[in-house]
């Protein structure tokens, strides 16, 4: 029997993600008190009843009985039970922005702001984060992104690295984007704004794409940025950090950001990572050009 314990951040995603594995054909329980996982367990396992995928949502809506997880998990343990903890994360903004959209109150607090109840959180759930065989950042993915995540990491049991990576183009008339790991500017490249007939149109398009990567300085400029991407990967890994987000930008963020965001998405995901791509600004006024 697969066991899987899912937990993580409040509006992380932790139900999605319960309902994701039920549809993938595991039996789902949620908001279990963990001093009831061993019990729980055996009752999945007595025959008659055999299931062969379980997942079991545990979140701090448990109050102090939250404290009782570790317990509940070493006597899993005790009983011959393995288990494998899922954790649902987002950035602190992405979060407040979450309860803030759907008019929630965060379950740790009462009338205080939404940061508190999201700093306990983070407190409470530091050391199960610590033991987790799978770490997932829902801060920048997308509900059917993560859905794909789930079914390669329990179903076609595909090896699972926690680093997602965010390519996003932007345009510096608009601002740097704040989540920003590594910020590359090509402003150096000649601009096709200046081209009448590909002023419309964008990265995405490929007459666009051409003429940006025409120039020898693209080329090199992309073959040194893949370089220097590909030695921090298996570092940021390494030291556990779960998200990267990579932006490049140009004047508006329409043209040379999208096609050299395009191409640098399409390299690290042909070489296996996990890459999301987002053109920021590709849609806004450009009047100014990019």
């Amino acid at each position: 029997m697969r066991f899987v314990i899912v937990t993580g951040m409040s509006g992380a995603g932790k139900s999605t993600a319960i309902k994701m594995l039920e549809d993938i054909g595991f039996f789902c329980v949620d908001n279990l008190p963990p001093s009831l996982i061993s019990k729980f367990a055996e009752i999945c396992s007595m025959h008659g009843n055999e299931f062969d995928k379980v997942a079991l949502g545990i979140d701090t809506r448990g109050g102090i009985l939250f404290s009782e997880l570790f317990e509940g998990l070493e006597s899993l343990k005790n009983k011959g039970y393995k288990y494998e903890i899922l954790f649902l994360d987002a950035s602190d903004d992405i979060l407040v922005k979450r309860f803030k959209e759907t008019r929630r109150r965060h379950p740790l607090i009462k009338n205080e702001r939404i940061n508190v109840g999201i700093e306990k959180e983070r407190k409470i759930l530091k050391d199960v984060k610590e033991k987790a065989d799978y770490i997932i950042d829902t801060s920048n993915i997308l509900t059917r992104q993560l859905k794909e995540e789930l079914f390669h990491i329990f179903i076609k049991g595909k090896k699972f690295e926690s680093l997602i990576i965010t390519v996003l183009s932007f345009g510096f008339k608009y601002g740097i984007p704040t989540d920003s790991d590594l910020v590359f500017d090509v402003r150096f490249i000649p601009n096709p704004y200046y081209i009448p007939e590909m002023r419309q149109k964008t990265g995405n398009d490929i007459e666009v794409q051409e003429y940006v990567m025409s120039w020898d300085e693209s080329k090199e400029f992309l073959k040194k940025m893949v370089d220097l991407v590909e030695f921090l990967i298996p570092n940021y890994i390494k030291e556990g950090k779960n998200q990267l987000v990579i932006s490049i930008g140009c004047t508006g963020g329409k043209h040379r950001s999208v096609t050299l965001a395009n191409e640098l998405h399409h390299i690290l995901k042909n070489k296996g990572h996990r890459t999301v791509l987002d053109h920021r600004d590709i849609d806004k006024d450009n009047k100014l050009g990019k």
